[in-house]
């Protein structure tokens, strides 16, 4: 769903992150989305992250639009300076990995606050927080309270919930700069 309302939004050459590469899904996506001349920085704290999303794009053809770095998304300035299109994070653990390692309230409230300033007009951040785990209503309710703290006249924000699901669907949130 994510992606097929971003896919209008970005153009090709820009600049984008994945915030949280995970299996590498959203990625992959990004950089077929940025086409050649666009690029892709993508952020994972894990190893093993780092390493099925590069034998993904590897075998798309597609490593060279897409430069991966194993660090916290939380340390986003560290790395970009530029302005960015862009990013989407996907909030919880590593599916098949480590359910023991989870994205956490302070460095993702920490990311977003940092990404949110890179953002160049009309960019967007994507934000899907599995939040059915220990930890994770913490680190949805963090997110919620900085995203409302937004200033409306900057940014556009937006929360939706899946309504025929049962236990703890992921809750997507949307954020564009204007």
């Amino acid at each position: 769903m994510i992606h097929e309302i971003l896919r209008p939004i970005i153009k090709p050459g820009d600049l984008v992150v994945d915030a949280t590469l995970g299996n590498g899904f959203d990625t992959l996506f990004l950089a077929k989305a940025v086409g050649p001349q666009g690029k892709v920085i993508g952020f994972d704290i894990q190893e093993c992250a780092i390493e099925n999303v590069r034998r993904r794009l590897e075998n798309e053809g597609l490593l060279e639009r897409v430069s991966l770095i194993q660090d916290s998304h939380s340390n986003i300035d560290k790395y970009i300076f530029e302005p960015i299109g862009g990013a989407m994070f996907n909030l919880g653990y590593l599916p098949g990995g480590d359910k023991e390692l989870i994205t956490k309230p302070q460095s993702t409230v920490e990311a977003l606050e940092k990404t949110s300033c890179l953002l160049s007009r009309g960019g967007f951040i994507t934000i899907l927080s599995y939040w059915g785990h220990a930890g994770g209503k913490d680190e949805k309710e963090a997110v919620e309270k900085f995203l409302s703290k937004l200033d409306n006249k900057i940014f556009l924000t937006a929360k939706f919930k899946f309504l025929n699901r049962s236990g703890n669907p992921p809750v997507i949130y949307l954020v564009q700069k204007l």
